[in-house]
């Protein structure tokens, strides 16, 4: 016992000789400016207590409007203000009992001790997406050194940056917006909630001269729906847009301006941040041209339709008459080969002209042309450059063709000497076409009627009064040929 006393007395001495000297410096760093604020830890919270300022620094660090934080050296949450609390939706009890790294989630975390390992002596800031009260919001956050009386820590600031990170990209994409509008080929509308216009690219000058800002889209638009599209007119459109439904390709007709357009449009939403809509947008384009192109397709289609039915139906007549007069089928193949040779020159004829009728001419040179040179001195042609209709230029395409065989083989061009005129000339509302051979050898009347005939005879049908006729003459064949006012048109 008589050596423990002094231990004791030793080791307090001692003690009490270290917390002088923490004391000491504790004071000396207050005396030297190097200590801000003190926090003496209590029983249930820590309190912050300023030093040589007028107001206490927990009201500094209330004041703010901006989160503040207090990191001691091992980042452990010293102090934390009422507006950091706010932005986290947490208690400063609850920010004190978890860390303040807690709150900041995984990714927050990770950056802000990124954040604070370079500070090195100087602040640092960065932005951070954090997890806030209602959702993420972007943060800036500044690291700064501190010095406590006890020790280094740091200083956090969270300044919510959110609305302005929001409204660059709302202006960011209002300029995308614009620069799409102004590059689009298609007539670009956007309308608000009223469903009133307040944007319009250059494209919509081609449907409206004049400005359409401030209009209703009705107004502006005056726009007709088919039926089946179950819109009755365009406010039906905006409304359904505006209702956050996207509609495409939906047809319509457009009357501005005493013009008539077809237009094909869509529409959809104008979305804020969120689901919020604040208006919609309208694509316009012009398919005037391409629904009249389909139109003329289906009617050329359905007229093609009936041309093959028409030509099949006179192949097999051309086949059944053909048989009936040949003498073999040698003498079958010959000629029912011609005569669908004939058929084809006047198809090819027509339909390279679009199905835009034929002249005489043109007739005669396809079906003189393998025999004799048309402008020659045999053969004289005079007004054959009237232009008729397709079904005519069919039947009339045969009936030369029955007439330029039937020179070959017994009339005009047989010999050497033959010469053919053929002239066309207006009687009344009618045109007479002249069919006239001389020079050939004689011309008898055939004793029976051959197909040859039958297609000259009934081929054109009958024209008012006036009727194929045909003349066996001696010196060489007149046929007269009509063709009615509706089914030719002279130049």
């Amino acid at each position: 016992m008589a050596t423990a006393e002094p231990t004791r007395i030793e080791d307090r001495e001692a003690d009490l000789r270290r917390r002088l000297a923490e004391a000491e410096d504790t004071l000396r760093a207050i005396r030297d400016g190097e200590v801000d604020a003190l926090v003496v830890r209590g029983a249930q919270s820590d309190e912050v207590f300023a030093l040589g300022g007028q107001d206490s620094y927990r009201a500094f660090m209330e004041a703010m409007d901006i989160g503040a934080a207090a990191l001691d050296g091992d980042g452990a949450l010293i102090y934390a203000n009422s507006a950091l609390c706010g932005m986290f939706g947490r208690t400063a009890k609850n920010l004190q009992q978890d860390g303040i790294f807690a709150a900041l989630g995984e990714e927050g975390a990770r950056a802000v001790r990124a954040l604070i390992a370079e500070v090195d002596g100087n602040r640092r800031s960065r932005q951070v997406a954090l997890p806030c009260a209602g959702g993420y919001c972007h943060v800036e956050v500044t690291a700064a050194p501190v010095a406590l009386g006890f020790g280094h820590g740091h200083a956090l600031t969270f300044t919510d940056v959110t609305e302005r990170i929001e409204a660059a990209a709302a202006h960011e994409s209002d300029r995308i917006g614009r620069a799409i509008m102004a590059s689009s080929n298609e007539a670009v509308v956007v309308c608000n909630r009223d469903g009133r216009v307040t944007h319009a690219n250059a494209g919509v000058r081609h449907f409206h001269d004049g400005s359409t800002i401030g209009k209703p889209f009705d107004e502006a638009f005056p726009l007709a729906f088919a039926l089946s599209s179950g819109l009755m007119v365009g406010s039906d459109l905006i409304g359904v847009a505006l209702a956050g439904t996207a509609v495409r390709g939906v047809e319509a007709t457009l009357t501005l301006d005493g013009r008539t357009q077809d237009v094909l449009l869509s529409a959809g939403p104008l979305r804020q941040s969120g689901e919020t809509i604040y208006g919609c947008i309208v694509t316009m384009a012009d398919v005037t041209e391409r629904r009249a192109t389909e139109k003329r397709q289906a009617l050329l289609m359905g007229e093609l339709t009936h041309r093959v039915k028409n030509t099949l139906t006179l192949v097999m007549s051309i086949a059944n008459r053909t048989i009936s007069g040949a003498k073999d089928m040698a003498d079958f193949r010959v000629s029912f080969g011609q005569r669908l040779q004939a058929l084809a020159a006047t198809h090819t004829l027509l339909a390279d002209g679009v199905w835009d009728g034929l002249t005489l001419e043109e007739l005669i040179n396809a079906e003189l042309a393998p025999y004799v040179t048309v402008g020659s001195e045999r053969v004289r042609l005079e007004g054959v450059a009237v232009r008729v209709v397709p079904d005519a230029a069919v039947a009339l395409g045969l009936i030369f063709h029955e007439l330029v065989t039937n020179a070959v083989k017994y009339g005009a061009l047989s010999n050497e000497t033959g010469r053919i005129a053929i002239s066309a000339s207006a009687v009344g509302d009618i045109t007479e076409i002249i069919w006239q051979e001389d020079g050939g050898p004689a011309v008898s009347v055939p004793e029976k009627m051959g197909f040859g005939q039958t297609v000259i005879a009934r081929g054109l049908g009958q024209h008012g009064q006036k009727s194929t006729k045909v003349e066996f003459r001696p010196e060489g064949l007149v046929c007269r040929m009509y063709v009615g006012a509706e089914q030719a048109r002279h130049p």
